[in-house]
Order: structure tokens, then C-alpha cells, then sequence
């Protein structure tokens, strides 16, 4: 099926033209322009943490237009420059999101499959009460197990994750609860637009506010002072919340270190050495 006739199928509305964007397909309908993504995988993951983030009415998100097991068709998000005004104003609204909560670590969003993903990796949603024993256990270990399975880390260099979750308890700070997160909040995600930030493609569940903070850390974002600083007067962060970044960032960097392999894990261990 065309990515015409999967617009038009989902939307119920008619295809005037068609033209390609990098990897996606872009499509005219009678009252504008969408993005028609094949995600056979993780289309319903994606289109459920979409609409659990925009009902938290707090960052805009990206809307979905039609989906099904294998498609989803999402508005075109014109970007602009990214403004101080417009990084304070996603900071604010970053924070309102994650005070809307989640059920518990790990929870899915309403109608979101417990078997997701994060980026082409799978991702658990498995719930659990306390989050540094739920970090460890589901988004920790499990990615240094499969980085050892496929030869990326060697034995000892997993043992160096394990110590490291072995002091999650004693060095994760306050504890908070659970947080409705993005899941995937790196700087390609952050879309900036004439009238503020536009977020797309989540990984969203249950977990910890500071791990999508570390997480724009990570790999960037404009303004991000800014940004941080509005968070922070909209809800102050616990202190010490800096020094716990490299802990959260362990997820993402072995993330990509089962993706892309082993520069990111070489980050990823300097990360957990931080916190022996």
C-alpha cells in the first residue's frame, strides 16, 4: 500500500499530492499537510504515548491523525529558530507534563503495549514501586545484557554496570514519583516551532523526571539554561540533581550502545564509573 493510499485510508479525507522527506513520506490532504510514517513495530506504542503526553495539556505535541498496527499518519510540524521565550516556555511546560504522573515506573500509556520500544530498540514496560530497583532492572541490565550477547561489552565491563546498580539505592536522591516522561527527549525530538516546542516521537512511560532532563543534557538542546531554569521555578528539582545526571544517562547511552555500538559504550562505561 502507497503511502498515499495509507493517508488517505486512515484520515478519510483525500490525497492531493505526495512528496518525500528524507526516510518519510509527506502528504497534502484537503486541510494540510502530514507525515506518513511506516512503523511497523511501534506504531501503536508511538501513537499511544502521543496522545498520553498531549492529554497532560502541557507541551504541544505532535498530533496523530490515523493509525494502525503498522502506520501512522501525524501533522507536518513547520520548525522555526529556537528563542529564549519559546525554551522558557518548554521548560515550564516540561515541568507541568511530568507532574501529571504516570500509574507507576515502567507503566505504558492507556491502550500502549507493554513490548515497546525506544528509537529501533525494544523497550519493557514492566511496572515496578520502588524506581531504582525498576532502573536497574529494566533499564540498566537489560541493555548490558544484550550489548554482551552481541559482543559490544565483554564481561568485565558488565560487572562495572552491575557494581554501579548496586548503588542506585544509596546515590538516586529523594525519592519522587512517577513521572509522565517523553522517554526519548533528545534534541532531534524537540521540535521548535513559530510558537514554541513541538515534541514527536516518544518512548513515553512511567519513570523519573530527571532522566528526561539528563537526557536533553545528553545530546543537546538550544537554550537549554533557559529551559532548565524555568523547569526548576515551576518545580524545584531535588538537590543535587546534577551530580545524578550521569545515572540517568546511562539508559539512553546503552540504549545507543546496543544500536550503534561501541562509542557509546565506552560513554556508557564512563558514565557508571562516575558512580563507584
Amino acid at each position: 500500500m502507497s503511502a498515499a493510499e495509507v493517508a488517505a485510508r486512515l484520515t478519510g479525507l483525500e490525497v492531493r499530492r505526495t512528496r518525500s522527506s528524507g526516510s518519510l513520506t509527506e502528504a497534502e490532504l484537503s486541510d494540510g499537510w502530514v507525515v506518513v510514517k511506516h512503523a511497523p513495530r511501534a506504531a501503536i506504542a508511538e501513537a499511544a504515548g502521543l496522545r498520553w503526553l498531549a492529554s497532560a495539556d502541557a507541551v504541544p505535541v505532535v498530533r496523530v491523525r490515523g493509525h494502525d498496527d503498522e502506520w501512522l499518519v501525524l501533522d507536518r510540524v513547520a520548525t522555526a529558530r529556537p528563542t529564549v521565550a519559546a525554551a522558557r516556555s518548554f521548560g515550564l511546560g516540561l515541568a507541568r507534563l511530568h507532574s501529571a504522573g504516570a500509574p507507576a515506573f515502567g507503566s505504558p500509556p492507556p491502550g500502549g503495549p507493554e513490548a515497546a520500544w525506544i528509537g529501533l530498540a525494544p523497550m519493557a514496560n514492566v511496572t515496578g514501586a520502588e524506581w531504582p530497583r525498576w532502573y536497574a532492572q529494566q533499564r540498566v541490565l537489560p541493555y548490558v545484557r544484550r550489548a554482551v550477547d552481541t559482543g559490544v561489552l565483554d564481561v568485565a565491563e558488565a560487572g562495572v554496570f552491575e557494581r554501579a546498580c548496586s548503588r542506585f539505592p544509596s546515590i538516586a536522591g529523594p525519592a519522587e514519583p512517577p513521572a509522565r516522561l517523553h522517554g526519548d527527549l533528545w534534541n532531534g525530538n524537540v521540535l521548535w516551532t513559530a510558537t514554541g516546542v513541538c515534541l514527536i516521537d516518544p518512548a513515553a512511560h512511567g519513570g523519573h523526571r530527571e532522566t528526561d532532563l539528563a537526557m536533553l543534557h545528553l545530546f543537546g538542546c538550544p537554550h537549554l539554561a533557559e529551559v532548565v531554569a524555568a523547569y526548576d521555578d515551576a518545580a524545584p528539582l531535588a538537590d543535587g540533581w546534577r551530580s545524578r545526571v550521569p545515572l540517568h544517562q546511562l539508559f539512553p547511552l546503552l540504549v545507543h550502545t546496543v544500536l550503534f555500538g561501541r562509542l557509546y559504550a565506552t560513554q556508557a562505561l564512563a558514565a557508571a564509573r562516575e558512580l563507584l
